[in-house]
């Protein structure tokens, strides 16, 4: 019967034609609303907005601050590499086409043994020694994480006589960015918690001051989505506003991150500051309207 019943409103709702006069007054309307439900709220409005500017502020900070650990540490990967020994009788372009073809292998660098024991003796002053040194392969790896997978591929190709890499330089930058990734995750929940929690609280007590209107409003016929919009942009609106303060104190951060940058010699990720600006206003914007609607759930059954 529900189903009939819903199905009968849509078909009539399709062959009703539409008013735009009419749609940009409902529009105009629900924008009113939502701004008497602001000024409403009087003095908390001010309270909000600085709270969830500060939280949105330690997000802004510690999101650029990931940014730049996780250039410092793909820097130090891409030093990152495997030294290949190869036996005296071996076929080195061979070896090194195959070590090429290698998945995840970035790049591969022949260093016959007439090189290295060149600079070797320059280094050192010998003089009328025999050559002890290999023919050796410099890899490259596109990622750190993959440096295991591959030593253990090259390992197994015939002519290999010794391998190695910094294993512990490979383990901190992974741990490194394993740390990191894990601190954003961890940054973003804490502040979807507490700016959820503080909206929910915000739209709770306008729901409770317009109890009696939005239950006027329902015995009239007016439509959920009416109800429910001003409350959903007001929440979107301290979002908003709390992401543009949040926004501020970025240049001091990202003035003080090109110095550390330029210092180590390590180019600043690209277009970072912008990126960190959009994700603030969008995820601001979000979890504002986010907060506003799940708390209309909760207190407010249309």
């Amino acid at each position: 019967m529900d189903n009939s019943r819903q199905q009968l409103k849509k078909t009539v709702k399709k062959h009703i034609p539409k008013d735009w006069l009419c749609e940009l007054r409902i529009a105009y309307r629900i924008i009113k609303e939502a701004v008497n439900d602001i000024k409403r709220t009087g003095v908390i409005n001010l309270v909000i907005i600085t709270t969830m500017a500060a939280i949105l502020t330690l997000f802004g900070v510690l999101f650029r601050f990931t940014l730049s650990l996780s250039t410092f540490a793909n820097e130090l990967g891409n030093v990152l590499e495997i030294s290949v020994y190869l036996k005296s009788n071996a076929q080195t372009s061979v070896i090194k086409d195959r070590v090429h073809d290698i998945k995840h292998v970035k790049n591969v660098k022949l260093i016959t043994k007439e090189e290295s024991w060149s600079g070797m003796k320059q280094e050192l002053g010998l003089q009328d020694v025999a050559n002890p040194l290999p023919d050796t392969l410099r890899v490259k790896v596109d990622k750190p994480d993959n440096i295991p997978a591959v030593f253990n591929q090259i390992k197994n190709i015939s002519g290999v006589e010794d391998m190695g890499y910094a294993k512990e330089l490979a383990k901190k930058v992974q741990f490194l960015t394993n740390v990191v990734n894990t601190t954003m995750v961890f940054v973003i929940i804490i502040s979807a918690a507490l700016t959820i929690t503080i909206i929910n609280n915000t739209i709770q007590l306008v729901i409770q001051s317009r109890k009696d209107e939005i239950e006027i409003m329902r015995l009239m016929g007016v439509s959920n989505w009416y109800i429910k919009t001003p409350l959903v942009m007001q929440g979107a609106f301290y979002g908003f506003v709390s992401s543009i303060i949040a926004v501020l104190p970025l240049s001091w951060v990202q003035d003080l991150l090109m110095n550390i940058h330029k210092f180590f010699l390590i180019p600043s990720p690209a277009y970072a500051q912008n990126i960190v600006i959009v994700s603030l206003l969008l995820i601001g914007t979000a979890f504002g309207a986010g907060g506003s609607f799940l708390s209309i759930k909760k207190h407010l059954q249309v």
